[in-house]
């Protein structure tokens, strides 16, 4: 080999990138987060913290998958309090804000979980709610405002 320095000098530089965030930050990742926890002091989830922690996406993902596509819709049961499966149903129940809750530890982790691609938020759903009602009374401000639309709406 006629490029033996410049291949290993290559390799070390190569390595020193890959590795800089690990030594830089000297195998130090930061302080974990602390989420807010249920502001009604609940202490008792559908299974223990440590487990929920490491597995809660496996939870969610099979209860999608229970919900959905068997239509199995069956109470989960935990120390006789009994839970609808659901991440709406169940678990925003108790974690009601998906920002003080959920979003500290997936911004940690940097990972993006795409439950809110089909779920609304607490905040979410409030909204929703509040601007449903809004649009029930909107028609008749718009019948008083256009009365000529409506005068042609009662005579087809």
């Amino acid at each position: 080999m006629y490029n033996k320095g410049l291949i290993s000098t290559g390799l070390v530089i190569f390595a020193i990138i890959m590795t800089f965030p690990v030594w830089f930050n000297k195998l130090n990742a930061g302080d974990p987060p602390k989420p807010e926890y249920p502001p009604n002091g609940e202490k008792e989830c559908v299974v223990s913290a440590s487990e929920m922690r490491d597995k809660h996406m496996i939870i969610l993902d099979d209860w999608r998958d229970e919900v959905l596509r068997d239509a199995d819709r069956v109470v989960v049961e935990v120390g006789g309090k009994k839970y609808r499966k659901g991440l709406q149903t169940t678990c925003m129940q108790c974690h009601t804000s998906k920002q003080k809750f959920c979003d500290t530890c997936h911004v940690y982790a940097s990972v993006k979980p795409t439950c809110w691609e089909c779920h609304l938020t607490p905040e979410e759903a409030a909204t929703k709610t509040a601007g449903a009602a809004a649009m029930k009374a909107q028609p008749v401000a718009a019948e008083k405002a256009h009365p000529v639309a409506a005068e042609k709406k009662e005579t087809h």
